[in-house]
């Protein structure tokens, strides 16, 4: 699973890179620990654009009367997400993407865990697969996601059994449902060579924590 990332990419960056447009309400960045229930930044499409906005890292069911009304749903398992009644609806028809310029991910193999830091080989930003749910109960209305998560490559494996949904990008179009059907085919485990590893401080086992040390080698 996915439980911690940076984004360091400034927001033009991010709307050039995806060809989006910028909602008023993106959050701050830098940010080297974006933890669960905080906004982050999402792409997804809106009629015949894309919109670069921010959404709770939280994705919250339509029954839910309130946003701690059940589990903090951060990951949805490619393997049911269509058939789980909290995902299978949003998995249909309201796919986006996530961004990030890494993530953290922990190895429970010894006597304490030791984080690690997964970033691009190849490329300055990771676009994940992500779907989303405009909740909306009392008054209160928000957007919120969740992260699509498959088994772990190889290497990833090394570390942890899951691992987030990669999307190429030619394939950015596909997930968000702009170039018809065929989704369900990219939730696969990414190819080793697209990430690339270091140990990281314990600090960021703290979600508390912030600065660039997070993500330094040690």
């Amino acid at each position: 699973m996915c439980g911690r990332f940076s984004i360091t990419q400034r927001n033009d960056t991010m709307c050039q890179m995806f060809g989006a447009v910028a909602s008023n309400d993106l959050p701050d960045v830098p940010n080297f620990n974006v933890c669960p229930t905080n906004q982050i930044h999402v792409v997804y499409s809106a009629g015949d654009i894309r919109r670069l906005g921010a959404m709770r890292w939280g994705f919250a069911p339509s029954w839910y009367k309130a946003l701690n009304d059940g589990p903090l749903l951060i990951n949805a398992r490619a393997e049911t997400i269509a058939d789980k009644p909290a995902f299978r609806d949003a998995c249909r028809t309201q796919r986006c993407v996530i961004m990030m310029s890494g993530f953290y991910e922990w190895d429970r193999s010894g006597d304490e865990k030791q984080p690690w830091y997964i970033s691009p080989a190849k490329a300055d930003l990771f676009a994940f697969a992500g779907i989303w749910q405009d909740w909306n109960f009392g008054g209160e209305r928000l957007k919120t996601c969740a992260m699509v998560t498959t088994q772990a490559n190889a290497a990833m494996g090394k570390i942890h059994h899951r691992m987030p949904v990669f999307l190429a990008q030619k394939d950015w179009g596909l997930w968000l449902g702009e170039q018809g059907h065929g989704a369900a085919a990219l939730m696969r485990p990414a190819a080793e060579s697209v990430m690339q590893f270091h140990r990281v401080s314990k600090d960021v086992n703290s979600n508390r924590a912030f600065g660039p040390h997070l993500i330094a080698p040690v």
